[in-house]
C-alpha cells in the first residue's frame, strides 16, 4: 500500500497557530497547478511497482482549489501511477469554501473524504484563531456535506484560552450531532513564527494551559469513546471502518510521496522533503529539477521514528519487531528506558505490544521521546 500526498499551499488568509507552508497570495495559484501536475509526472518512477491506494490533498488550504483543478489533478495522477480499484481521496476543505453547489461538485468528483477545518463551533473561539468562517457556515457546511459524502472527518481544537470543560463538551456534543464517524483533534500549540505567539507575547491573549489542556483531552477521549469512535491514534478518532487510511499508512510506515512545495516523502528507507518556497518550487520544476531535500535514515533513526508512531498508536510498538528488525541491544535499550513508565502506570506491555495506558495517551510523545535511542549507531 503506498500514498500520494499533494500540499496546496494557498490559503485565504492566515490562521493564528498556523506554521505550515502556505501563501494568502492567488497570484500563482494555476502555474502552481501545473507545476504540481508536473511533479507528480516526473516521480511517477519511484513508485512503477507499487500501487496507489490513497490520494490526500492537504495544505494549505486544497479547497481553494476549483473543482476543475482537483480534477485535473486526480487525472494526472491516475495517467502516470497504478491506482487501486477503491482509492481513499481526501480534500482537506474549509467551511467557507464549502457551499451547496461547491458539495454537489465535488460529490460529482473521485473526492470520497472530506477533512473539514471545524475547530470550534463558538464564535469568538474561530475569531482569536482568525479562521476564515464563522459558527454558522461551519454547521451549514457539516447539514449539507453529509448529505452527499458518507466519508466525513472534522478538526477540533482544544486548550483554547478561556474554554471551559463545559464549553469543550459543547463543541464535541455539536460535532457528534451531525453523525461524523470520523473527528481529529489537536491541542492548541503555540509555535514560535505564528501571530498566536506574538499575540501571548504582547498579552493580548491568555497562553494555552497544559493542565487545561490535559483535562479537554480526558473529556474528549471520554466522550467519544462513549458514542462508538475507536481512538486509535493520539489525536483521531474514527468508527469502524472509518479510520483514515492515509494516516494510519504514514504511522504504520508505508510509503508515500509527497507533491508541492514543502511536501515531504517516506521510501522505507529515506526521507525527502520539497522546499518550502513556492517561488523556488516553480522555478526548479519549469528547470526539470525535483526541489527537494533526501535523507538516508539510519537504523537508529527508522528505530526512533517507529518508536513515536506506534505509541501513539492502537497497534504500539512491537517487541518483537524491535528485536528482528533493530536488533538485541535496541531491546535491551527500550526494556530500560519502559520501566519507570511501567512503574508509573503511563504504559503496559500486552501480549509483547508496548502502549500507552489511558493515564499515559496524554503524554505519549514525551514517553517516546525518553525511549529514543540517539548515540547507539
Amino acid at each position: 500500500m503506498s500514498g500520494i500526498y499533494i500540499h496546496i499551499p494557498f490559503c485565504k488568509q492566515a490562521c493564528h497557530y498556523c506554521d505550515f507552508h502556505f501563501s494568502t497570495s492567488m497570484k500563482k495559484k494555476e502555474e502552481m497547478v501545473l507545476a504540481i501536475a508536473k511533479e507528480i509526472q516526473m516521480r511517477k518512477s519511484e513508485f512503477e511497482k507499487e500501487q496507489i491506494e490513497t490520494i490526500y490533498f492537504g495544505g494549505g488550504t486544497p479547497s481553494v482549489l476549483t473543482s476543475e483543478e482537483i480534477n485535473f489533478l486526480i487525472a494526472e495522477v491516475y495517467k502516470n501511477y497504478s491506482v487501486s480499484e477503491n482509492p481513499e481521496i481526501t480534500l482537506e476543505a474549509n467551511p467557507d469554501d464549502l457551499s451547496s453547489e461547491r458539495i454537489i461538485e465535488l460529490s460529482k468528483s473521485k473526492i470520497n473524504r472530506l477533512s473539514i477545518g471545524i475547530q470550534s463551533f463558538f464564535e469568538e473561539d474561530l475569531q482569536l484563531m482568525n479562521r476564515a468562517h464563522n459558527s454558522a457556515e461551519a454547521k451549514k457546511c457539516l447539514e449539507e456535506a453529509t448529505q452527499y459524502f458518507d466519508n466525513i472527518s472534522l478538526d477540533l481544537i482544544y486548550g483554547i484560552p478561556e474554554m471551559s470543560n463545559e464549553k469543550w463538551k459543547q463543541n464535541i456534543e455539536t460535532a457528534l450531532s451531525f453523525g461524523i464517524p470520523h473527528i481529529s483533534s489537536y491541542a492548541l500549540t503555540v509555535e514560535p513564527k505564528t501571530a498566536l505567539n506574538k499575540l501571548i507575547q504582547t498579552g493580548k491573549i491568555a497562553a494555552p494551559k497544559d493542565d487545561v489542556a490535559q483535562e479537554h483531552f480526558a473529556i474528549l477521549v471520554e466522550t467519544l469513546e462513549g458514542n462508538g469512535f475507536i481512538h486509535y491514534e493520539l489525536s483521531n478518532f474514527g468508527k469502524e471502518n472509518y479510520f483514515s487510511k492515509n494516516n494510519s499508512a504514514y504511522w504504520l510506515g508505508k510509503k508515500y510521496i509527497g507533491i508541492g512545495p514543502s511536501a515531504h516523502s517516506y521510501d522505507g528507507i529515506s526521507r525527502s522533503w520539497n522546499v518550502s518556497n513556492n517561488a523556488l518550487y516553480l522555478k526548479s520544476i519549469e528547470e526539470d529539477k525535483l526541489p527537494n531535500e533526501i535523507e538516508i535514515l539510519s537504523i537508529t533513526d527508522r528505530y526512533n521514528e517507529y518508536i513515536m508512531t506506534g505509541l501513539r498508536t492502537i497497534w504500539g510498538v512491537s517487541l518483537d519487531r524491535i528485536k528482528t528488525e533493530f536488533g538485541s541491544e535496541y531491546l535491551e535499550y527500550l526494556n530500560k528506558q519502559t520501566q519507570k513508565f511501567l512503574d508509573d502506570d503511563l504504559v503496559f506491555i500486552e501480549n509483547n505490544i508496548l502502549k500507552p495506558t489511558p493515564k499515559g495517551k496524554f503524554l505519549t510523545d514525551g514517553i517516546a521521546s525518553d525511549l529514543f535511542y540517539l548515540n547507539l549507531e
